[in-house]
């Protein structure tokens, strides 16, 4: 049975429940910061650019598919389309995570959603999912801090990155530590039968799919997912 928050809760005790429910997983987001740093300047941007990117973008899978296209000249048009694409999972984090914030003043919904990234919205998700009511404490207190927690190590790592990555050996492989931290994030949620199944179909269409083109592989695979998760769920 959930619970509900206690509305008496300090807001600077859920931003630090947000902090620390953030920080496990800072262990598989700052090598891939520091990559994108190495990476950036290969492809002949500047450390300033690179970590304006940084800051302005936030968002680690776009910003590495940016340099990529960059390193070959891609039309700017291109680049822009292709991160869109990749990002249309947003909007599903955006209308899991909207009924839990419906209720806060405009200003927080005008700046929350820039600290909506994977990692912010899975220790989020998961916070608000625990109770039955979320009061506007926990709302913005939590998922502020778990967000901003995120946001400084990615500035961090990028710096990183950008100013004492190239001593990093590229035969380290560290990109991997992403898919470690995607691992975390999800295995916790498998709860039921129907998340097991849309973990399932997802993980499969996104590797028969890889060929699609701009990254549509992960957007056909979400969609299969949650309409297998669907079906499975009212069944």
């Amino acid at each position: 049975m959930t619970q509900a928050i206690p509305n008496s809760r300090p807001f600077i005790e859920e931003f630090w429940r947000g902090f620390r429910a953030e920080l496990p997983l800072l262990l598989g987001v700052m090598p891939f910061g520091m990559i994108y740093g190495v990476l950036a300047l290969t492809a002949g941007i500047s450390p300033a650019q690179a970590q304006a990117m940084s800051a302005l973008v936030f968002a680690g899978s776009s910003q590495f598919i940016a340099t990529q296209l960059i390193a070959v000249n891609a039309p700017i048009y291109l680049t822009v389309f292709t991160i869109l694409v990749v990002n249309l999972r947003h909007i599903l984090y955006s209308a899991s995570i909207a009924p839990y914030l419906q209720h806060l003043p405009p200003i927080w919904k005008v700046f929350l959603p820039y600290l909506l990234t994977d990692e912010a919205y899975a220790v989020t998700i998961a916070e608000f999912q625990k109770h039955s009511e979320v009061s506007p404490t926990a709302a913005h207190g939590f998922f502020l801090g778990a967000g901003l927690t995120l946001w400084g190590s990615w500035q961090a790592s990028t710096a990183i990155g950008v100013f004492l990555g190239t001593v990093v050996p590229q035969n380290w492989s560290l990109d991997f530590t992403l898919a470690l931290t995607f691992i975390a994030i999800v295995v916790p949620t498998l709860k039921d039968r129907a998340i097991v199944t849309a973990a399932v179909v997802a993980s499969l269409v996104a590797v028969l799919a890889v060929g699609l083109p701009y990254k549509l592989s992960l957007i056909v695979a979400a969609f299969c997912a949650l309409l297998a998760g669907y079906f499975i769920g009212e069944r």
